[in-house]
């Protein structure tokens, strides 16, 4: 089966990198790992903190078990740059492991993506923070009030 193409299409301007930033942040927070891939070639690669991917099933996978670890999973996606067919966010987000411990998560992510809009290559640096429940500020997807908004270095 084929995957119907993805716009924006690459060049991005910056109203289509903001698109394709938010599309990928609400997939993400569906937790629907089969929904979530089909934004990605059949053979994308993937560095994620320290695992090496390739290819939708493994993104599959991977998801699954992220999600199973990463309870009430939560998180927001920023712009940082783009250019030609390559986009950098930054990105956080919340979830809380079995034993209750809640984390937040900060990253960047560089996409590069193919000609019809799915994303060949994505590559992600990941840092942990313990946090206690009462100092979350990320809960579920984000609401229409605040997108575009910032997210803040701490």
């Amino acid at each position: 089966m084929t995957t119907p193409s993805r716009p924006p299409f690459p060049p991005f301007d910056e109203a289509g990198a903001l698109r394709k930033v938010q599309a990928a942040e609400d997939a993400w927070n569906t937790r629907d790992p089969e929904r979530v891939a089909l934004a990605y070639t059949e053979d994308s690669v993937w560095r994620n903190r320290d695992t090496f991917l390739t290819g939708r099933a493994a993104i599959v996978a991977f998801l699954r078990q992220k999600w199973d670890r990463e309870r009430d999973y939560a998180l927001r996606k920023e712009l940082w740059s783009f250019g030609g067919n390559r986009i950098a966010v930054r990105f956080q987000y919340e979830c809380h492991d079995a034993a209750g411990q809640w984390w937040r998560s900060y990253g960047n992510e560089l996409w590069e993506f193919s000609g019809d809009g799915l994303m060949s290559r994505r590559e992600a640096g990941i840092h942990d923070v313990a946090i206690t429940e009462s100092e979350r500020r990320i809960f579920g997807p984000r609401p229409d009030s605040e997108k575009g908004a910032p997210l803040p270095v701490r």
